[in-house]
């Protein structure tokens, strides 16, 4: 997705649904791997070198790499914080949030190769670009009434 933004709402929404993740890193895996199209765009490594817009990192085994990478600093984060560490749950919610982040955005891309080294996308144009957008906007929608009723009954 061009707006990273828009990832958030899905994030908030699973991240909510699905209590096991870590909140905060699932945030951020969600968002995360679009430091490519952001440095891609920022250096003009698609002009001068033809480098794809969404290249190695948002693949399954770029992203991967990302999210165990993500994991190892918020394991880190937590423990100067002097919280309970579970790398495992950690790792978990990493690798979930930026593959989701790469389904959502291989549905609309044709320059994403999800299963690289294999050219292939399946997921391309199975949903338009207006229902992934739809989908995130609608999912931001729900989650946030879903975040703060969790927050509420957690505080009670």
């Amino acid at each position: 997705m061009p707006f990273t933004p828009f990832h958030f709402g899905s994030a908030l929404l699973f991240a909510t649904l699905f209590g096991y993740l870590d909140f905060l890193t699932f945030m951020i895996a969600n968002v995360i791997i679009d430091f490519e199209p952001f440095l891609v765009l920022s250096f003009d490594l698609d002009l001068r070198y033809g480098y794809p817009l969404h290249g190695f990192f948002h693949t399954f085994i770029g992203g991967s790499l990302v999210a165990l990478a993500l994991a190892e600093v918020m394991a880190k984060f937590y423990k100067h914080l002097g919280k309970e560490i579970n790398i495992k749950k950690l790792r978990i919610t990493a690798l979930s949030g930026v593959w989701l982040h790469i389904v959502l955005d291989s549905f609309i891309y044709t320059d994403i190769k999800p299963f690289f080294p294999l050219s292939w996308n399946p997921f391309y144009g199975v949903f338009s670009a207006s229902e992934v957008y739809g989908f995130c906007i609608g999912a931001f929608l729900l989650g946030v009434p879903l975040y703060l009723l969790r927050k509420i009954r957690a505080s009670s």
